[in-house]
């Protein structure tokens, strides 16, 4: 009896030695009752604490002896960082450039061949910048605009590195078309679609810009967005031989008016062109545009400006009303009769300026000029779609 009460003792303390297994020992990978560590690894680059971090290519996650399961990175507000866990789930890395100045918390789960998990959680903060840039835009937030606007962005320094920040700026439309990048040196960056807007398109921009290194050791700061919608089409034809403009309107011919455009010495260029500004009263100094004293105009009415070299659509006073529709008389503009002041709402001035929305196109052709330079105002729509995309 003896013997056989030691045999039942050893056999219960035995345990799991046949059977079904479940009760198998910790180091087995199987049951709730496995607290054998997982073999996995998760690294973080930067080290946690880590200060004045790159705001590009510095941020990498990695794992050994297992796959990255889960990577989410933020910042101090909760807004995350868009990444992607690479196909063999080794490692992990922003899909963007992070902001500058900013303190960001890492969190990583790695699961080893076994399914265990093993977590990492670390934080770190940006660089800050001594020197920024940003970049200067048109249209404005929430302007309707002509077909012909682009979006035009001028940065306050000079962009070494124009891929990384042109991938900072997203520029969208609804309805939805392919809208392409132009830069025009190193201190502008234009979007248009192939052809002209659509009516009634609206279009978003955002500037992701904040952390951007545009040049050595130069970071954008800005983080912002902005909408605009394109109103009714208007494109104009100005024909400089014939003298006379017509303004279609959705496809229907609405006006046909006589012009004066410029004289033989100082024609007007041909060309597609956008409204950049409107003015009901400017002055105007041939001075300013290489013309000397020639002229000096206080109060020329209905202006709207072409060009940035100072190729305006205004109204003319002080011509006779002979010359429209049979002289071209101006430095370059196109003139349309007016009454000084810009106050007689029934001359042919005023009536476009008031039926005018920057960003409509005016097209002259016929003129003994050559074609306006893309980069001179809002005009990149002289270019073709290839070389605009080149």
């Amino acid at each position: 009896m003896a013997t056989g009460t030691l045999l039942l003792v050893l056999t219960a303390c035995g345990g799991g030695g046949g059977g079904d297994g479940k009760g198998a020992g910790a180091g087995s990978g199987s049951g709730k009752g496995d607290t054998t560590a997982s073999q996995a690894v998760v690294a973080v680059a930067p080290a946690d604490g880590a200060d004045a971090v790159a705001t590009s290519g510095a941020l990498k996650v990695t794992a050994q002896k297992g796959k990255l399961s889960t990577v989410t990175v933020a910042d101090s507000e909760g807004h995350a960082v868009d990444g992607k866990i690479s196909a063999d789930g080794a490692s992990w890395e922003p899909t963007a450039h992070l902001s500058a100045g900013t303190k960001y918390k890492v969190h990583a789960i790695a699961k080893d061949a076994d399914g265990r998990e093993s977590a990492k959680d670390t934080s770190f903060t940006t660089l800050v910048p001594k020197n920024t840039f940003v970049g200067q835009y048109t249209p404005e937030n929430g302007q309707t605009v002509g077909v012909g606007m682009p979006v035009s962005i001028r940065f306050t320094r000079g962009i070494t590195d124009p891929e990384a920040v042109e991938r900072a700026i997203k520029v969208t439309a609804e309805p939805a078309v392919d809208i392409e990048g132009h830069w025009f040196g190193n201190d502008r960056l234009d979007f248009r679609p192939e052809d002209y807007w659509a009516a009634g398109t609206k279009v978003t921009v955002k500037l992701n810009l904040d952390g951007v290194e545009g040049r050595p050791g130069v970071y954008g700061k800005q983080k912002k967005s902005f909408s605009f919608t394109i109103g009714r089409r208007q494109v104009s034809t100005v024909d400089a031989g014939a003298k006379t403009m017509k303004v279609e309107r959705d496809g229907k011919v609405i006006r046909t008016i006589p012009i004066s455009a410029g004289a033989p010495s100082t024609t007007t260029y041909n060309g597609q062109m956008v409204i950049s500004e409107k003015y009901k009263v400017t002055r105007m100094n041939g001075a300013t545009v290489g013309f000397g004293g020639e002229y000096d105009i206080k109060d020329v009415p209905h202006a709207m400006r072409l060009s940035s070299s100072g190729t305006f659509i205004h109204g003319n006073y002080w011509g006779s009303s002979s010359i429209f529709g049979s002289q071209n008389t101006s430095h370059g503009c196109v003139g349309l009769r007016d009454a000084r002041g810009a106050g007689d709402s029934s001359t042919p001035a005023a009536w476009f300026y008031d039926r005018s929305l920057v960003g409509d196109v005016v097209v002259v052709k016929n003129s003994r000029d050559k074609q306006i330079a893309p980069d001179n105002g809002l005009n990149g729509w002289n270019m073709s779609w290839s070389a605009w995309k080149a």
